[in-house]
This record gives structure tokens, C-alpha cells and sequence, in this order.
């Protein structure tokens, strides 16, 4: 452990894990949930070492924790670690949010992607049924989102990654929950026309932490599409990509933080946060 358990004893104590942990928004955000809904609790940051995961959640829990939040690199550990899972936790195979149920056991839910849809639906008023939908990357961040896009029922799901294999496969494991595939890059310039445009593109890589933009070909989306990228805080290789395509909805995940995180609180809580007022205040903090 790098953190030493900040616990308020006569309230409920809530954290999030992860590793870094230090320029986390989710004790700010949860603290807001608090203030806004009247709920009396004491949300803190925990960073956690490599191979000490379990040994810090059983600590919390021996501190009367009520709940945790998880991030990289723990959330396929935290998967592991619980003793019960939501359906969509279970088909995304990592978890985000764990509550402490009575007798000891450790419930698991990943509210990642309710998180995207809430923000693409409530927060841009964009529909998803019956659109194009490409999803980029193939790695835990796709895989959390997928089943509550699929959900949605969009005309098809397209994955894309540089491991064409990596697609097909996270593609397959869907494939039950609707109309999805997968390719390599390669693929997406064969034959774009107007009829076979996206309407939705979103970026669930890590080339925006590295300031790169995936080989993505011209005309691949509608101008009147949704270029959708999970990092958050700045303007990425991705965003400027879209709107030198003249896409009209460019957006980052700062939405998708504050919705997941909505999302949490109500499994925690019992009450859902208005998330408006939250995420205007999170905008303008990193705007100025």
C-alpha cells in the first residue's frame, strides 16, 4: 500500500483504488453526489501497489467500507475477486464498482458502459438504434462498453483494432446481443461510400494518452455523425480528426466519467445523482 486508509467513523466510507491514483476526479465527483442528494459520506483515493490488491480491499472492508470504486490496473483482479457480478460485469470480464453485502461478500457491476450510453443519450440527445456504430480498440475498455451499446440496438456494431484477430474475437463474444463484427483497419477503407458511413465513432484505445490517431480513412463517418473518444481533459489526435472531417458531435469521456460514476453512487446508494450541474462544474475546472 502507497495510502494510509483516510476513514470518517461515524459515516460511510467509500474509495477508489487504482494505480496512479493521484489526479483522480472521483472522490470531487462523489462528494458533489453527496452534497447534492443529502447523503452522508466520506469518499477518499487509495493508491494501491502491484500485487496488493486483494490485501487492500480486505482492509477496507475490516474498516466497515461500504463500497469501492476500481481503475486501472485492477479491474480484471477486482473481476476475479468478488463473489457475485452483474450480467453486464460478468460479459465485460473486469469490474469498476464493488459493494459490500451483508456476511462479508463482495458484489461486482461495471458502470462503465451505462456510463457512455447515459452521456451519448441524456447529455447529446443521440439515439442509438438503428445507427452505425464503429468502436475502436479492442482491449478492456471496449469490452466494458459493448453489451450496453448492443443493448441500444444499433443497426450493427463494426470493432476495429490493429490485431484484426483481437476484433473478430471480442466481436464473437458478443455476437448474441446483436448484429457486430470485427476488422483490422485495413478493412475500413475498402469501399467507404456515403450509404456505408458511421453514424457514431468511438474511441475506445489508448492512442489519445500517447497523442496518436489510429489509420483511420476519409469520409469514414457522416457530418452528421458522433466522434465519441474516452480520454477526457484535452483535445485529442481524434477530436481534431472529426471535425477536419466536418463531423457536428465531437465530444471526450468526461461525460462518461460523471455518468458511470452516477451510476455507482445509485448501486451504493439507492438514490440517483443529477449529473448535469456535476459535470458543468467538472467542464469549467478543466477549461480554465
Amino acid at each position: 500500500m502507497v495510502d494510509i486508509f483516510d476513514f470518517e467513523p461515524r459515516i460511510d466510507n467509500y474509495a477508489v483504488m487504482g494505480n496512479p491514483i493521484k489526479h483522480s476526479k472521483s472522490p470531487q465527483i462523489h462528494s458533489l453526489f453527496a452534497e447534492q442528494t443529502q447523503q452522508s459520506i466520506h469518499y477518499t483515493a487509495i493508491q494501491v501497489d502491484t500485487g496488493g490488491f486483494k490485501q487492500a480491499v480486505g482492509n477496507f472492508a475490516a474498516h466497515k467500507g461500504k463500497g469501492l470504486n476500481i481503475t486501472v490496473p485492477f479491474k480484471e483482479e477486482a473481476w476475479a475477486l468478488v463473489d457475485e457480478r452483474s450480467e453486464r460485469a460478468e460479459r465485460a470480464g473486469a469490474i469498476n464498482t464493488i459493494k459490500f453485502l451483508k456476511g462479508g461478500k463482495l458484489y461486482g457491476d461495471n458502470t462503465d458502459g451505462v456510463g457512455l450510453v447515459n452521456d451519448l443519450k441524456n447529455n447529446y440527445k443521440i439515439k442509438m438504434a438503428g445507427k452505425r456504430v464503429l468502436l475502436m480498440g479492442a482491449g478492456g475498455a471496449a469490452r466494458g462498453v459493448l453489451a450496453p451499446l448492443l443493448n441500444e440496438k444499433p443497426a450493427s456494431i463494426v470493432v476495429v483494432n490493429r490485431t484484426q484477430s483481437k476484433a473478430k474475437e471480442l466481436a464473437a463474444h458478443f455476437s448474441d446481443l446483436g448484429n457486430i463484427t470485427g476488422c483490422g483497419y485495413d478493412n475500413l477503407a475498402r469501399g467507404i461510400s456515403d450509404s456505408q458511413q458511421f453514424d457514431i465513432i468511438i474511441n475506445a484505445t489508448a492512442a489519445s494518452l500517447h497523442g496518436e490517431l489510429p489509420p483511420l480513412p476519409d469520409k469514414l463517418v457522416s457530418t452528421e455523425g458522433c466522434c465519441y473518444d474516452m480520454m477526457y481533459g484535452q483535445q485529442t489526435p481524434f477530436m481534431q480528426w472529426a471535425a477536419q472531417q466536418g463531423v457536428t458531435t465531437i465530444t471526450d469521456g468526461l461525460g462518461m466519467l460523471v455518468e458511470q460514476a452516477a451510476e455507482s453512487f445509485y448501486i451504493w446508494r439507492d438514490v440517483r445523482p443529477n449529473t448535469n450541474n456535476v459535470l458543468d462544474i467538472l467542464r469549467q475546472e478543466i477549461s480554465t
